[in-house]
């Protein structure tokens, strides 16, 4: 599906292009499909560029287009490397095509042809259902964070015109989608500027993953969502070849759980932050690393780290409390990520400082999030994401909330004292009612009584019907 979008989008671009130029009498700048024939090194013969182009292999026979597309059109844009479209193509190299047939080609060529490919909040949605039914049936192994959680995420960050923004683990690029289009929505008039347009397209979303897959589906989930140039790479963002430091203003992210990595592969300067294997914990301290001073980090972790009673999670715990500011903790129901996962997760939401400035933190226990926490996650009416949403926005609103409501604020000095644990049930009061039974004696007699009646009725069938 990655490959055909891109295909149309390819034609469709140079026929916008062949439109403007015809309107003013120019030759059109710069063409993808130019004048004559490409040459196919790997069949080693020569195609006219006209047959590459969308608008023509789509009107073939079944079986030509098969063999056009699979032998020509798709090695095409393998090694495609000029322009913007490098964003996506630079990540062809290890693709494979593997539609089956001839018929189910046809079928999706017809489908993908008669979506409107201009329209990106249609295109977005589109790519987005393809993507959940990717994660849904496992391909891949991706763990895909819900699209909701991630928008919740970028409106507690409220990313703004000039930040710089990375996700080191972005997978399918949700986080830097959602980013770039909570920046469209919310500086319209401010993009139409040159110099703003020139770093929002090119120099503000950065990404990083280990999967050429996941790196081609992430390139193209930006184009359709009008991010044409994204800075994003192959790169283990763990690893000594990541140097990025004091780079980025606002961190969103997602990074793999559960993983254990060779000390000898992961860069020294995490380990000099917390000394352990877990992924979960080098990312943090990775955040840490790659954010500028008043850069701020809003990133989803497993319960453990919480609470974990090792030396790597005390020590990444101590680090964020001490030595940066932390500012929220959002734990989240286990079912959020169902149906491929049931773990227990939490948002951490801090800020560079280098010199401590943690005063208070804010916790809230969120039990609902608009879906059932089932299976099924279907739609439903209970849901704390609004109110997340604006109580992080207004603070100064949570200092006179008790710790029976679902949100309250913690001193520091609290959370020293208890050894610098971030599970929300360590400061939550919990109201206990006394419930009084009734004495055994008093139970036991009401008992008898009733088996009393069910032996008198049995016995008064058994003489009446039975003897």
């Amino acid at each position: 599906m990655t490959y055909l979008f891109f295909m149309k989008m390819l034609d469709d671009a140079q026929r916008t292009k062949e439109a403007n130029a015809n309107a003013f009498g120019v030759a059109v700048k710069d063409p993808t499909f130019k004048e004559g024939v490409w040459h196919n090194q790997d069949t080693d013969k020569d195609v006219p560029y006209e047959n590459l182009r969308w608008s023509v292999f789509k009107n073939k026979d079944p079986e030509t287009m098969f063999a056009l597309i699979s032998r020509d059109v798709f090695f095409f844009i393998k090694n495609l490397n000029e322009g913007k479209e490098s964003a996506y193509s630079r990540f062809m190299d290890n693709a494979t095509f593997q539609i089956p047939n001839a018929r189910t080609l046809t079928k999706i060529v017809e489908g993908i042809d008669k979506l409107d490919m201009t329209n990106k909040d249609t295109m977005g949605d589109v790519y987005e259902y393809v993507l959940g039914k990717m994660a849904a049936s496992g391909n891949n192994g991706q763990f895909r964070t819900p699209r909701h959680i991630i928008r919740m995420m970028v409106e507690l960050m409220q990313p703004k015109l000039d930040d710089v923004i990375c996700d080191p683990a972005m997978g399918s690029a949700g986080f830097i989608v959602e980013s770039a289009k909570y920046v469209t929505e919310h500086y319209k008039k401010e993009l139409l500027k040159k110099e703003h347009q020139e770093h929002y397209k090119n120099t503000m979303l950065h990404g990083f993953d280990t999967d050429q897959t996941m790196l081609r589906i992430g390139a193209m989930n930006l184009m359709l969502h009008g991010v044409d140039n994204p800075c994003i790479d192959y790169m283990d963002s763990l690893s000594s070849d990541n140097t990025d430091e004091s780079k980025y203003t606002l961190c969103l992210a997602n990074p793999p759980f559960a993983g254990s990595l060779d000390n000898e592969v992961v860069s020294k300067s995490l380990l000099a932050i917390t000394k352990t294997k877990k992924t979960e914990l080098l990312f943090v301290a990775l955040f840490v690393r790659m954010l500028q001073l008043g850069g701020r980090c809003a990133s989803i972790v497993p319960d453990g780290v919480l609470f974990g009673n090792s030396t790597g999670h005390k020590a990444i715990r101590k680090e964020l409390i001490d030595h940066q500011q932390l500012r929220a903790v959002i734990s989240m129901p286990s079912g959020v990520f169902q149906p491929y996962s049931g773990v227990s997760t939490a948002i951490l939401i801090f800020t560079k400082t280098n010199d401590g400035g943690t005063d208070k933190v804010w916790f809230y226990d969120m039990k609902a999030d608009g879906y059932t926490l089932d299976q099924k996650r279907t739609e439903c009416a209970d849901n704390d994401i609004p109110d997340i949403i604006a109580r992080f926005q207004h603070l100064e609103g949570e200092e006179s909330r008790s710790r029976k409501d679902q949100s309250f604020l913690v001193p520091v000095q609290e959370i020293r004292d208890n050894d610098y644990d971030l599970s929300i049930n360590k400061y939550k009061e919990v109201e206990r009612e006394e419930v009084v039974y009734e004495a055994p004696s008093v139970i036991f007699g009401r008992i008898q009584e009733r088996m009393d009646k069910i032996q008198a009725a049995m016995d008064e069938f058994n003489a009446k019907y039975l003897k």
